[in-house]
């Protein structure tokens, strides 16, 4: 069984996750933490909790969601793993922190590219990477069919979506990923979105503004 812990970080209020394993193995999921007491606590977490941090993942690369990637890759000798078409958003992640008058140490470059329908085997439990473009061009989400959970950064919030006004956006490629990539996941599936609160797939097709016919 796969534990989730859930962080909230930075300025932007990001959502940070932990998956946890039965052996204690730990994927960290876009890193926030911006504040030196964020980065502390994050760090402090794992060596309390005794965890050993296998992989990191990025959702995408918008800067408040890979602010603590340079301190993760340190720490735990992880790379971060990305969609290939989320490269030039890394690329410039920098130049927009600075732009939003939030600059922050660049995260290294990817260890390698995930690609859809990859699959991360973790402990007993398997995560399947969806391609979720539109938020940013190379969005991806992690789906568990087993635990029925998805962690899909800023693609589908509760009751929203993400904005698709940043270079690389577009809004009907985001609806079309939501329809198809996240829409045909059961309704019991629960979302752990980018920022703010937990939802499922069934309240967000009966209820989501954005996407109810």
């Amino acid at each position: 069984m796969i534990e989730i812990k859930q962080f909230t970080f930075g300025p932007l209020q990001e959502n940070t996750f932990l998956l946890i394993n039965g052996k204690k193995e730990c994927i960290i999921i876009d890193p926030g933490c911006y504040f030196q007491d964020e980065r502390k606590e994050l760090l402090q977490y794992i060596q309390t909790q005794g965890l050993n941090v296998i992989r990191l993942l990025n959702t995408h690369c918008h800067f408040d969601h890979i602010f603590g990637n340079k301190l993760v890759s340190e720490t735990y000798n992880v790379r971060p793993e990305i969609h290939e078409k989320e490269q030039w958003v890394l690329d410039k992640s920098q130049e927009s922190g600075v732009m939003f008058n939030l600059p922050f140490d660049p995260s290294p470059m990817p260890k390698s590219y995930l690609k859809e329908g990859d699959e991360i085997r973790f402990g007993d439990q398997v995560l399947t990477v969806l391609f979720t473009p539109g938020h940013s061009p190379g969005s991806i989400s992690f789906y568990c069919k087993d635990q029925q959970f998805v962690i899909g950064g800023d693609v589908l919030f509760y009751q929203s979506i993400g904005r698709t006004d940043l270079p690389g956006g577009n809004h009907q490629q985001l609806l079309n990923s939501i329809r198809e990539q996240l829409f045909v996941l059961p309704d019991e599936t629960r979302v752990f979105p980018g920022h703010g609160p937990n939802t499922s797939i069934g309240f967000e097709k009966r209820t989501n503004p954005f996407l109810v016919d």
